[in-house]
């Protein structure tokens, strides 16, 4: 048991220690030289290292600060702890490695600095900890204004920073800054989530027990409601299971040789927990 939990551990410090040097690298090789900004307090710090004598490296720092407190108070003590640490490793990072910088090409410094930084943060996410506070102050608002979402929070977030960069840099920089933090964002989901994405499917068969014994056989796990359909009130089995997006064209087609007319319905998980699900790589 504590041979696992130690293994678990080195796997989460080997996570956030390589994330942050591939934030580090990502700034460093491509965004600052460019005059780019990302977006969250990231994005924040940067413009204001750009515009003032302030270090990055203390920026990053004092303008996270609150969020780690506020993400102690309502996410956990273990969260704020990796986070602090983080923070600090990265700014460490910034201020003794000097990263080459790669490329003046501006579109080639915007995809790969987003590249990285996104790479980064999903790798340390999974490590345990964030490198912005961006998400921490977006989940507390939403809580507290309920008519906003996360998501609309970060993007009324991020839309007022790179309106605000737009002024002090210039409508360029501005436009290759918000490729940068798509290629990021969407960066960050891949590492996250990873290429085997979890998928609901839901079955609406007249085979009901055919489709269950294939799909137990394939080694998934099953779940079956019963149902009632609404156009002849015919009493039937729905079954649902879980796969990854790899997995589910080879469902499909063995739900065809049984059912041609069967009705699937499939749907993106983020996450799920104990049961029967396959393990993805590197979880």
């Amino acid at each position: 048991m504590k041979y696992t939990n130690f293994l678990k551990n080195l796997k989460y410090i080997l996570q956030i220690f390589l994330g942050i040097n591939s934030v580090a690298f990502g700034l460093e090789s491509f965004l600052i030289p460019n005059s780019f900004i990302d977006g969250g307090i990231m994005g924040i710090s940067l413009l204001l290292n750009m515009l003032t004598p302030l270090k990055l490296q203390f920026l990053l720092i004092f303008l996270n600060f609150p969020f780690i407190i506020l993400g102690y108070k309502h996410i956990g003590h273990d969260f704020a702890i990796k986070t602090l640490i983080s923070m600090f490793l990265l700014s460490l990072i910034l201020i003794t490695i000097n990263f080459p910088i790669l490329t003046k090409d501006k579109m080639l410094a915007s995809i790969f600095g987003g590249f990285f930084i996104g790479s980064g943060i999903g790798l340390t996410i999974r490590g345990g900890g964030v490198l912005d506070g961006t998400e921490v102050f977006a989940i507390y608002v939403s809580r507290k204004i309920t008519y906003f979402s996360v998501s609309d929070i970060i993007i009324l977030i991020n839309i007022s920073i790179f309106l605000i960069s737009s002024f002090y840099l210039s409508i360029e920089s501005a436009f290759y800054s918000i490729l940068s933090y798509l290629v990021a964002a969407k960066t960050i989901d891949f590492v996250i989530d990873g290429i085997e994405e979890y998928t609901s499917v839901t079955i609406i068969t007249n085979k009901s027990k055919k489709i269950h014994q294939m799909i137990k056989k394939l080694g998934f796990g099953v779940t079956i409601y019963n149902g009632k359909s609404g156009y002849n009130m015919k009493r039937l089995n729905i079954i649902y299971t879980i796969v990854t997006r790899l997995e589910i064209n080879k469902l499909k087609i063995e739900i065809e040789k049984i059912d041609s007319k069967a009705f699937i319905i499939t749907q993106n998980i983020k996450n799920t927990q104990g049961g029967m699900v396959k393990k993805r790589p590197f979880h």
